[in-house]
């Protein structure tokens, strides 16, 4: 069922043919990024798409009262950015990396051409986009129907797989700033705490510093009701 709030498209960029792979990275402009920095912001025009080879970002939203929400988390290997183009409008969210991060910027002039190029991108991608709007529906869904225990679980256990994907040892600990956890559970971070001080006295979770990592994913599972 955590599939249903997961999006992934770590798959599309391998299962491309040699001759698609090679006009995307022919086209690729490198960049690495600072912790914090933004990559592009809601409201401005896209003149391109990302490839994230490095790191990780996060997708967001800012109220009206200034307040962010944390979207979606994107891991290495991963498009985005891709939707505003698609649409001919500007960016909907801010993408912003949240650890030290190797970026892959495709213009847009590029993005298009490969696309009218390469049919099989051309359909991976929208199959794509039509996930992550199923995925971002569901999300939005539990923000407005779960309490939040069942959030701060949910959470954390998207956070698992992401920090799996791309982890070669048994241990998988998630380095999520207390904010930006906060931020994605939808709640004050005074509130979160006491979740995560709760779900440790539980033994749910273990705590060393900011690392927080699973215990017992079955019963976090049934906590956020899934």
């Amino acid at each position: 069922m955590i599939s249903k709030f997961i999006f992934n498209n770590q798959y599309l960029f391998e299962e491309l043919s040699e001759y698609d792979k090679e006009m995307l990275q022919k086209v690729m402009q490198v960049k690495n990024y600072r912790k914090n920095e933004a990559i592009f912001t809601e409201g401005t025009i896209p003149n391109g798409i990302f490839y994230l080879k490095e790191g990780k970002v996060k997708k967001y939203k800012v109220d009206n009262d200034g307040r962010e929400q944390i979207i979606y988390i994107y891991n290495a290997g991963e498009f985005f950015g891709y939707s505003a183009i698609l649409s001919d409008y500007s960016y909907g969210d801010t993408a912003q990396v949240i650890e030290s991060s190797v970026v892959a910027f495709i213009p847009k002039k590029d993005f298009l051409h490969i696309l009218d190029q390469s049919v099989v991108f051309s359909r991976f991608l929208l199959k794509s986009l039509s996930h992550e709007f199923s995925v971002m529906a569901n999300l939005m869904t539990i923000l407005s129907q779960r309490t939040v225990r069942e959030r701060a679980a949910l959470s954390l256990l998207i956070l698992h797989n992401k920090y799996k994907s791309n982890n070669t040892i048994e241990n998988v600990y998630i380095t999520l700033s207390r904010v930006d956890l906060a931020n994605m559970v939808g709640t004050a971070r005074e509130t979160l705490a006491r979740i995560l001080h709760d779900f440790r006295e539980e033994q749910l979770i273990a705590m060393e510093g900011r690392k927080i990592q699973l215990k017992d994913i079955d019963r976090l599972t049934r906590i956020a009701n899934l």
